[in-house]
């Protein structure tokens, strides 16, 4: 109880800050035009109209552009945008930068395995920067509240499968909520052979190890849309984890080599606290950006006893990806990117499940969002033990498309509205179950400072 209340604690003094330094995000003036970043102490000003650009060419936390690094360790296309709007101020040698987000949504999902339920999803973000000696330190801090706004139980998600409510009862058709830490890193980065090459280190509790893409929320191609994929735990399901160490290095800043070793299990349903690490699996990762628009990433990783129900199966896992960022205007106000992404689940006992991942959006004057995903994949936790169907596996697609309108920026916060609609194809076997081509929506409205 007494971690409860201090967590909780934490969590209300971290939204604290971030609120307060929203006053000095950087951000539009109104509709149509975008005002200079201020000019902060040892940092140029920025000049108007060009925000995106200059956050371009700013340092990062593990190499040489802030643009580049999405979550955890992970890389995404060096042209990809950069959060708006976003915290960024100088104090004392650090650069800090932050931002956050939260969806007010109505979430339907068809059928007798379906239901409705209105949450929110939400993050706040911070990230620091000093030059420490040679290298450069890094700190991060990632909240969310959704253990008090979406709910133990998690909300409406059909074919969704992973985790536990209660440590007793397996989610099914439910995705779960964030927990309250999902991320408190940090990081030291060497530059070598005269700044060419890099080397790393990474310490996560939680953090995310060196297993797949860059994670769904972290994405430009997958952040608009308020719905996790079903194919998360193929992919990145390994966002929160509860102890990582994770080692690189950069090679001409095209080329990273890195392996971690972190926690196999899956956060369990007490979602305000920190959990024990036990360090007990491993990953590699490999990831190649041959130029600013592409990124590419091959990954292998042993989990073990990921799941809290299924104590006694272990897994492997091996994902690849590839990213597409364009830059339709050179500001990078209308932007474009696709991802596709392959995952590979090996139970050990149990079944090989692979699944599918496309998905791609495009960002119109950073006012109309289109957005898209196709996911196909292996399902054999659709069923409790005892139904008829259990243990079997089963091949699913969904397709789901979605708008956002986000009105102009206004002191720090830009407001938007928007909805995401999905579509189901199934094996005749689940018709009886969910329905010949089963359904659902979310309606949804977006704050982000």
């Amino acid at each position: 109880m007494h971690n409860r209340r201090w967590s909780r604690g934490l969590a209300i003094a971290a939204a604290a800050v971030i609120a307060r330094q929203s006053l000095c995000i950087a951000g539009d003036a109104g509709a149509g035009s975008e005002s200079a970043m201020p000019s902060m102490p040892s940092m140029p000003a920025m000049p108007a109209g060009d925000e995106s650009h200059s956050m371009h060419e700013m340092p990062g936390l593990l190499g040489p552009s802030m643009s580049r690094e999405s979550s955890g360790t992970a890389w995404q296309p060096q042209s990809t945008p950069m959060p708006s709007p976003m915290i960024h101020i100088m104090a004392d040698g650090w650069m800090i930068m932050g931002h956050g987000d939260a969806y007010a949504v109505y979430d339907h999902a068809g059928g007798e395995r379906g239901g409705d339920k209105t949450i929110s999803t939400n993050m706040f973000m911070l990230m620091a920067r000093k030059q420490v000696g040679e290298g450069v330190l890094g700190l991060r801090g990632m909240i969310s509240l959704e253990p008090a706004t979406v709910g133990k139980t998690g909300y409406p998600l059909l074919f969704q499968t992973g985790e536990s409510a209660d440590g007793e009862t397996p989610l099914i058709d439910r995705q779960h909520p964030h927990d309250l830490f999902m991320e408190l890193a940090g990081s030291y980065a060497l530059p070598l052979r005269g700044g060419k090459d890099q080397a790393f280190v990474y310490l996560g509790l939680p953090g995310e190890p060196a297993l797949g893409p860059a994670t769904f929320m972290h994405r430009f191609s997958g952040m608009d849309n308020p719905e996790a994929p079903i194919t998360h735990h193929w992919l990145d399901s390994t966002h929160i984890t509860f102890g990582v160490a994770t080692l690189g290095y950069v090679i001409n800043d095209k080329l990273k080599l890195e392996a971690s070793l972190f926690t196999g299990r899956e956060p369990d349903q007490s979602r305000w606290d920190i959990e024990t690490p036990k360090m007990d699996s491993q990953s590699a990762r490999v990831t190649y950006n041959p130029s600013a628009d592409w990124s590419f990433q091959a990954s292998y990783g042993h989990l073990n006893s990921p799941e809290q129900l299924e104590p006694d199966v272990d897994q492997q896992r091996v994902t690849a990806s590839a990213t597409y960022n364009r830059r339709l205007t050179p500001d990078g106000r209308t932007n474009w990117q696709t991802t596709f992404a392959w995952g590979r689940d090996i139970n050990e006992p149990g079944h090989t499940l692979d699944a599918f991942l496309l998905e791609s959006a495009i960002n119109i004057k950073r006012t109309h969002t289109i957005f898209g995903r196709f996911e196909n994949v292996a399902k054999d936790e659709l069923f409790e033990e005892g139904e008829p169907l259990f243990g079997r596996a089963f091949t699913v697609n969904k397709l789901s498309i979605g708008y956002i309108y986000d009105f102009p920026e206004t002191h720090g916060v830009q407001f938007g509205v928007g909805a995401v609609g999905s579509v189901h194809f199934i094996p005749a076997d689940l018709q009886s179950t969910y329905g010949d081509v089963p359904t659902s929506y979310m309606l949804f409205a977006r704050a982000r400072w």
